[in-house]
């Protein structure tokens, strides 16, 4: 394997006359480059593996993850982010998390959820 050309120079002309401000909006201008195709990515394309993994570090046992994942999606919400949901649910009722999670498991709040992520009973 050949030793790559070492053109360093020559590629950094453009950067060289920055100042130590410039240089640094320009390394975030790039990492913003570089990481909001990710960020696209992982907010359009999720998957119940996904949201049931999520859910397991949040706290809930595999049946109760998989019942949640189950009901959501059925609603068309996984999208919206299975812990996600339950966060909103356990903020806007004043609960925990696994609280909030197994009160949905159990048939309460769902209207809650409509409200707040499919925006039923707003005006807005």
């Amino acid at each position: 394997m050949n030793p790559r050309k070492d053109d360093f120079k020559e590629r950094s002309k453009h950067l060289q006359k920055m100042s130590d401000e410039e240089l640094n909006e320009y390394f975030w201008h790039l990492v913003e480059r570089v990481v909001d195709p990710l960020i696209e990515l992982a907010r359009t394309h999720t998957s119940p593996s996904v949201e049931r993994s999520v859910l397991l570090r949040m706290g809930f046992n595999s049946l109760e993850s998989s019942k949640l994942v189950d009901l959501i999606f059925q609603r068309g919400l996984l999208g919206k982010g299975a812990g996600h949901i339950v966060w909103r649910i356990a903020k806007e009722k004043n609960l925990d998390i696994i609280e909030a999670g197994r009160a949905l498991i159990e048939g309460r709040y769902w209207e809650d959820v409509d409200r707040i992520f499919k925006g039923v009973g707003n005006n807005a």
